[in-house]
């Protein structure tokens, strides 16, 4: 039987076995919440601002990549 991890020394990251598959085990940043003026902007972005609002989301996830 071959092991649930292993740990790959050329990229640096642990791996999962699944069935055939091996998936690396990744975690999300940690992130700071925003607070209730965060949000209401936020809302008010998407719903009369949408344009951007996706650019400043995609901006965001292509940062956390």
């Amino acid at each position: 039987m071959m092991k649930k991890y292993t740990f790959d020394a050329k990229n640096g990251l642990w791996y999962e076995q699944c069935e055939e598959y091996r998936l690396p085990c990744l975690t999300v940043p940690n992130s700071k919440p925003i607070g209730i003026w965060g949000q209401r902007h936020r809302r008010y972005l998407r719903q009369h601002k949408y344009g951007t609002y996706t650019a400043l989301l995609l901006m965001t996830a292509a940062h956390l990549w």
